[in-house]
């Protein structure tokens, strides 16, 4: 994994180097979530023919795509957990931040002969604290009559990197157990009570659909790409809701302030599915730094303009992940309007 890694960085560093030597085309490079990544990569594939303008995405985790962006090593991170204000005040320059999409973390879960199962927070919670360890437990009867549970040992699945997935899933668990609120906590990064490890979303799938008894957080996409079973999930309205575009808006409803800082999850909307975030991109707003050419800064958000635009919001939901409410986009537009270079506007 180590080599893997390095190889990844050097071809993130190459890009982003080669991108800004003068009288070359530009090709920006980005890092970070893995929950986001293919939305991004279908969006990117759409963008670079109509453009010209390549783009290189590397699925590295949130906490990746913030590291890279710190060490001015790609054009822009991506990342399922937005910067708070110690992070902000440790990045080398002003940093902005807007979301792109929002998306569910589902709960996946390989049990043969089950393709669907009812899931409580006070059983999820039980789960990720090592309290509920088998699936034949009474907890999972109470719930889902007529649902034949084995004897089997549940293998409890999570993120081994920083991750903004880990970020949304904690922060359920935390408004929703005040157990786990006192013991665990939320954040990109944390100290899992149970469980094994696994590397980004995809990691994560893999592992839960070759585990018989595994459970584990995912985005659904990865859920539905790898065809395995989830969870409807109680909200906190008493209803058992499944992950869908519709439900994930519904989670999504609400002002968004104007620094876009805000987690969705355990809304009180009574269609709401309760584990939903949304996904940040972040930019550098002065725009001139490390020789970067005026060009990569156009381009650099053209692209991002685009992404928030009704054609590449359209891309999202053929995706599973929910498009930008015209409120968010409207925001998101005037946050770009306010990146510069040599601290004069970029985009009109």
């Amino acid at each position: 994994m180590k080599t893997k890694n390095l190889f990844l960085s050097l071809a993130v560093v190459l890009s982003a180097l080669g991108s800004s030597v003068k009288g070359q085309s530009v090709t920006l490079s980005g890092a970070g979530s893995t929950f986001v990544m293919p939305f991004y990569n279908m969006a990117f594939n759409k963008f670079t023919p109509e453009t010209g303008i390549k783009v290189t995405y590397g699925g590295i985790g949130s906490g990746g795509g913030i590291r890279s962006l710190k060490d001015k090593v790609v054009d822009f991170g991506a990342s399922d957990a937005y910067l708070d204000d110690k992070q902000m005040d440790e990045m080398p320059a002003k940093v902005v931040q807007f979301p792109t999409c929002s998306g569910a973390v589902v709960m996946a879960f390989n049990l043969p002969g089950i393709s669907e199962i009812k899931l409580t927070p006070a059983v999820l919670a039980g789960i990720y604290l090592g309290q509920i360890t088998n699936w034949n437990s009474p907890m999972f009867k109470k719930f889902n009559p007529g649902v034949k549970f084995p004897d089997k040992a549940i293998t409890v699945v999570y993120r081994s990197d920083g991750s903004g997935t880990t970020n949304i899933f904690t922060n359920y668990l935390s408004k929703i157990s005040p157990m786990w609120k006192e013991k665990v906590g939320f954040s990109t990064s944390v100290k899992w009570p149970a469980g094994i490890g696994a590397k980004g979303n995809p990691g994560v799938a893999g592992t839960i659909s070759q585990t018989i008894g595994a459970i584990g957080y995912v985005g659904s996409e990865y859920a539905f790409a790898e065809k395995i079973s989830y969870a409807l999930m109680l909200n906190k309205s008493g209803y058992f809701i499944k992950p869908t575009i519709a439900s994930i808006a519904a989670a999504g409803k609400g002002t968004m302030p104007t620094d876009t800082r805000v987690m969705i999850t355990n809304s009180s909307d009574r269609e709401a599915y309760p584990i939903a975030g949304f996904t940040w991109v972040l930019l550098y707003k002065e725009q001139n730094y490390n020789k970067r050419s005026l060009k990569q800064a156009e381009d650099l958000l053209k692209l991002w303009d685009w992404m928030v635009s009704k054609d590449a919001q359209a891309i999202a939901v053929k995706v599973n992940y929910t498009p930008l409410p015209a409120s968010v986009v409207a925001l998101d537009k005037k946050i770009l309007r306010t990146i510069t270079y040599n601290g004069k506007p970029i985009l009109k």
